[in-house]
């Protein structure tokens, strides 16, 4: 049975209330881990996930899973959807299970909540206690990504030629037989120095930018 109280410290240690979305993401990593037999929140790296938003819910499934950025157990794929794909990457890397909210699990919380004050507080109290096949899908996937790729190796590290930054996790790429960040190489770049000139960023000095009005 689903018990709150199990992760409230840890929850309020980042959030300053809990929500429905973060019990969403600790009934998912539960589910997670008795599908693969697992028990969670786990000591090491073998459960790997992909959350589908950032917010409390992706701080749901850290706390229930035990995987976290920090650890590089966790990846954002950021589709807008309360949804995670949790992978055992000891017994079988290339496939997953995928678990996200049933369709129907709000209009479902009102009757496993019938005096709650609203419909936000109906949804917290009744995710707690409604079974999972009324409140989650789950489904088995195969990964459109490579584990081993995503993993990568401890201590490789390359020099990016264009700007001269490291690259590490193996994340560089080749480009006409030059080492290139993936910045560099033009794939989803996020960000234009704003003393960007020709394709090139000029490093700004720290105290300069500092000192910068």
């Amino acid at each position: 049975m689903f018990d709150l109280e199990r992760y409230r410290a840890d929850l309020l240690r980042l959030h300053d209330h809990i929500c429905p979305r973060q019990v969403l993401g600790l009934r998912m990593g539960e589910l997670a881990g008795a599908y693969f037999g697992m028990a969670l929140p786990q000591a090491d790296k073998r459960l790997f996930v992909f959350v589908e938003t950032d917010g409390c819910f992706a701080d749901g499934v850290m706390i229930a899973a035990g995987c976290s950025l920090g650890h590089r157990t966790m990846r954002l794929q950021d589709f807008g959807k309360i949804a995670a794909t949790f992978v055992d990457t000891k017994t079988a890397p290339g496939r997953g299970v995928r678990i996200w909210p049933h369709p129907l699990a709000r209009r479902r919380a009102a009757a496993y909540a019938t005096g709650a004050q609203s419909r936000w507080h109906a949804q917290l109290a009744a995710y707690q206690v409604m079974p999972a096949e009324e409140l989650l899908c789950i489904q088995p996937v195969e990964l459109a990504l490579s584990m081993q790729d995503i993993i990568s190796r401890p201590g490789v590290r390359a020099v990016c030629a264009a700007c001269g930054e490291e690259i590490i996790n193996e994340r560089e790429v080749s480009r006409e037989g030059s080492v290139l960040c993936r910045a560099c190489a033009g794939e989803g770049r996020y960000y234009r120095a704003v003393n960007e000139a020709y394709g090139a960023a000029v490093p700004v000095a720290v105290a300069d930018l500092l000192a910068y009005p």
